[in-house]
């Protein structure tokens, strides 16, 4: 993998498309995602955009932003302001093109010195959106950053497997991130698991059962959709339709994300989001 490092002018960026009805801006600490060559890297959406790509391969860069935590500071003050005028609130997605815990953030520590920031100069909301149990790492920091914002974490579990056929291993073991949705949820933490994107589920009554023991609310959100397209043509084009449809046939159809949904809404009562309405928030009561 290529590593390097890179100053940024800008660390806030005021969302469009599907983010737009989650937060207001949405801050990336890294470009690329050591995460990439995974199972979660498989089907995702960025993969396809050549502005953050700039022609390298996906999961084959990670570019860190050393300087990120200054930029926030430096352009809190002034977002939070546009943002309380313009969309009712300043809300922060971390991240929505890299995972903030990839495994480089363990010695390079961009994400902390953001979220130490942000302790300073605090978003309305934050939503820290992720694929790996190093999420943990910083149960030091998060109380601290509990008391000053609204915060939300989602730990993305798609389903009970870890496996799909011909397809990598994932970023991080599904008991892996059971273990850490508990250990947030212990610490007084707000959990929301997002089974995003849907993949085959081999016991969804017993999934859901287990996410209910360690999260607050479930958000369920389909390729279709999901991926920046209406049809989930992004996703089409790779190898993540064929791998389902191989272990469930229907998968890759919307029929399956509801019928997912019926199931968990006998586990999460009120608690269950579906695509970019649950990552907002709404469902989740």
């Amino acid at each position: 993998m290529k590593l390097g490092e890179a100053t940024v002018r800008s660390i806030l960026t005021r969302t469009t498309g599907y983010l737009r009805a989650v937060t207001s801006h949405s801050l990336q600490p890294y470009r690329g995602c050591s995460f990439g060559g995974a199972l979660c890297g498989v089907g995702c959406y960025v993969r396809a955009s050549p502005w953050v790509t700039r022609g390298e391969p996906w999961g084959g860069f990670l570019e860190a932003r050393t300087n990120a935590a200054e930029r926030y500071r430096e352009q809190a003050p002034r977002e939070r302001r546009w943002a309380r005028r313009a969309r009712g609130g300043f809300g922060v997605f971390l991240s929505s093109s890299t995972d903030p815990f990839v495994p480089q953030e363990r010695s390079l520590g961009v994400t902390r010195r953001v979220l130490e920031a942000m302790c300073d100069e605090p978003p309305d909301e934050l939503v820290v959106q992720t694929h790996t149990h190093r999420v943990t790492d910083y149960l030091d920091l998060y109380p601290r950053l509990a008391k000053a914002s609204r915060v939300r974490f989602h730990l993305s579990i798609e389903s009970d497997r870890d496996r799909l056929p011909g397809l990598p291993p994932p970023a991080s073991p599904v008991a892996r991130r059971l273990a850490a949705a508990a250990a947030l949820r212990a610490a007084g933490l707000r959990v929301v698991v997002t089974v995003s994107p849907l993949l085959p589920i081999v016991d969804p009554e017993r999934f859901f059962a287990r996410l209910a023991l360690v999260a607050d609310a479930v958000v369920i959100d389909h390729f279709i959709g999901g991926d920046g397209t209406p049809d989930g043509s992004r996703t089409r084009r790779t190898a993540l339709p064929a791998a389902m449809e191989s272990v469930r046939p229907g998968s890759g159809e919307l029929a399956y994300r509801d019928e997912m949904v019926a199931l968990a809404k006998r586990a999460f009562p009120g608690r269950v989001g579906v695509g970019a309405e649950g990552f907002a928030g709404r469902g989740l009561a």
